[in-house]
């Protein structure tokens, strides 16, 4: 249980982040660090709440971020240039967010000697376009340079690194996560799922890139937040990365469309079009040590959860 705590929150303007506040705030004090460009907070119903203090403020601002940490006890670096089509239309700022960002943030949390935790969010990407039950030891894989989607992948992968070497180098007590394919109430951007739903409640035609036969292991916000909570309470958790998804929810792009229009009982067409970039074929994350270390099992299958999510943005309309 965390409490009386101090807890900074990059990107906590964000959907993930959201979540995690819902878990956090009745006995914590919650510092949300966000630039707004995706605003998951403001309709969430803690933007006023006694136990929260927002700074609007971008991750490349480092004295700034220095400063809005003072006196915090764990940070959870959430913060990130995230979704191909923004890739493609800015690689030079997804990588500059995502490296000098992260760079930025963990010398903030040195400076002022954060002492419980610092959560870095990575991306499955690292495994390349081929990754079947992948394990936090294998190898990291990434294709050609000037690939949008390597841009993005690579950006993540050097700020790993970096969380790993302020733990060997100054102790600070970092933990990475590897989130594969998150998705749940409150989510923008551009997630297939949540557009999927988004366009199946409305009887719309559903668009997908490339013939659909890409597998993926989706995982529901709050089965992802609950194994994020074990992140920041286990001991046992500091100094390693972890593969954050559920290993049982898996389908095609296509099958992914077919079943929430059939959940959702919808009439939307579903249609192809030509990729946006190279594509990840299979991302599907062995748990193996999320399990042993943490404890952590998923729970929400998929149907579950997209009638849940689907749940939100109904009310939303």
């Amino acid at each position: 249980m965390i409490e009386n705590k101090t807890i900074f929150i990059t990107g906590g303007a964000g959907f993930i982040a959201n979540t995690l506040i819902k878990n956090l705030i009745e006995n914590n004090n919650i510092i949300v660090y966000d630039n707004f460009h995706r605003d998951t907070l403001s309709e969430s119903g803690f933007i006023n709440h006694p136990n929260l203090k927002v700074v609007k403020g971008d991750v490349l601002d480092k004295d700034l971020l220095i400063s809005s940490m003072k006196n915090t006890d764990i940070v959870v670096h959430a913060a990130g240039i995230a979704g191909i089509d923004t890739v493609i239309k800015d690689p030079v700022r997804t990588m500059t967010v995502n490296m000098i960002g992260t760079a930025n943030a963990l010398e903030a949390a040195r400076i002022n000697g954060v002492k419980d935790r610092f959560i870095d969010f990575s991306t499955s990407e690292i495994f390349g376009s081929m990754a079947y039950k992948s394990t936090e030891e294998d190898n990291t894989v990434s294709g050609s340079a000037g690939e949008a989607r390597w841009t993005y992948a690579v950006s993540k992968l050097a700020g790993e690194h970096l969380s790993h070497a302020y733990f060997a180098q100054f102790q600070l007590p970092t933990v990475t996560v590897r989130p594969f394919n998150v998705y749940g109430p409150g989510q923008t951007g551009e997630g297939a799922i949540q557009i999927f739903i988004k366009k199946a409640l409305l009887n719309e035609d559903i668009y997908i890139n490339g013939d659909g036969s890409q597998i993926r292991a989706w995982c529901f916000v709050d089965d992802f937040v609950d194994c994020l909570m074990s992140c920041l309470e286990n001991p046992n958790a500091i100094g390693e990365s972890f593969n954050l998804g559920n290993a049982r929810a898996v389908i095609t792009t296509l099958g992914l469309a077919q079943t929430v229009c059939r959940v959702l009982n919808s009439t939307s067409r579903i249609l192809f079009r030509d990729q946006l970039s190279a594509d990840i074929e299979l991302r599907i994350p062995s748990v193996k040590k999320t399990e042993e270390v943490l404890g952590f099992k998923a729970k929400i299958d998929l149907e579950e959860g997209i009638l849940k999510t689907a749940e939100y943005f109904r009310a939303k309309k």
